[in-house]
């Protein structure tokens, strides 16, 4: 059986799916995320990666949202 491995979504590339594991933020950031639909065992693509330190563009449940890395490093995930 294949272990599968926890990485931070923010290390994702561009196209690559994933499935959120845990959210490692505080209370009121973990709050708006569920607010948003980044809840563990959602399925996850990341659409776009700025250069650098900017924001990165996700889908999720048929939506896409733009989150800053900071917030993005706080969520956990693990690919197929």
């Amino acid at each position: 059986m294949k272990e599968e491995k926890e990485i931070s979504l923010v290390n994702l590339a561009k196209n690559q799916h994933a499935t959120i594991l845990a959210i490692t933020a505080g209370a009121k950031t973990t709050k708006r995320l569920a607010d948003l639909g980044v809840t563990p065992n959602t399925q996850i693509k990341v659409l776009r990666k700025a250069a650098l330190q900017g924001p990165i563009e996700i889908q999720i449940r048929g939506s896409s949202l733009v989150l800053g890395k900071g917030i993005v490093s706080k969520i956990l995930v693990k690919q197929p």
